[in-house]
């Protein structure tokens, strides 16, 4: 059964990345920032982890605004079946972009909607190819980009072309939100875009 129109939309996230994409997609909706835990277990598959967090994230919200439409989601880092995540320091960042050096690595993104006491979870996985990096490179890369609330210690739309090689998949998946797939969700509960 679809929602009426006028339900309120939230996004669950405090990204400045992910606020801009759904905005340049044209929906109206309120930030409130999920204060739910993420959770870091190396042991759940890449999928399901980024669907729990998203679960958590939309959950927390979603408890206090039973009128509305919630968007939770998580975006993680995966190299050869380990997540890496924001980096907790400048020395920890250089070390995850030498590791990323060269190498073919996945982002996933998971994302939950829930409103009106229904749930749909879903994930999105693109493939990143990174260049051979020196280290004058990571270090120029990282003096230009704010790399420390970023999984991976890097942004694909932040100069990126310093870094990457390539992508595939959904460019939109590795910011941090898989709108194509998200805006056909909305749909069947009965969010539209103006």
């Amino acid at each position: 059964m679809a929602l009426q129109l006028q339900t309120k939309l939230i996004l669950a996230s405090a990204s400045p990345r992910r606020r801009e994409i759904l905005a340049e997609a044209g929906y109206h909706f309120s930030i409130m920032p999920s204060p739910a835990e993420e959770i870091h277990d190396a042991s759940i598959p890449l999928e399901e982890l980024c669907e729990l967090n998203a679960k958590a994230k939309a959950k927390a919200i979603a408890l206090d605004h039973r009128d509305a439409c919630v968007i939770g989601s998580d975006t993680l880092v995966c190299l050869d079946g380990q997540p890496l995540g924001k980096p907790a320091s400048r020395e920890e960042a250089i070390a995850t972009l030498q590791k990323l050096s060269g190498r073919t690595h996945q982002v996933c993104t998971g994302v939950c909607v829930i409103a009106d006491n229904m749930v749909k979870c879903f994930h999105c996985i693109s493939e990143v190819v990174f260049k051979e990096l020196d280290l004058a490179t990571i270090e120029e890369y990282i003096s230009k980009v704010n790399v420390m609330d970023k999984a991976g210690s890097y942004a694909v739309q932040e100069r990126g072309e310093m870094i990457i090689k390539e992508f595939r998949g959904d460019f939109q998946n590795i910011v941090g939100l898989p709108i194509k797939y998200l805006e056909f969700v909305l749909q069947r509960f009965g969010i539209e875009h103006r």
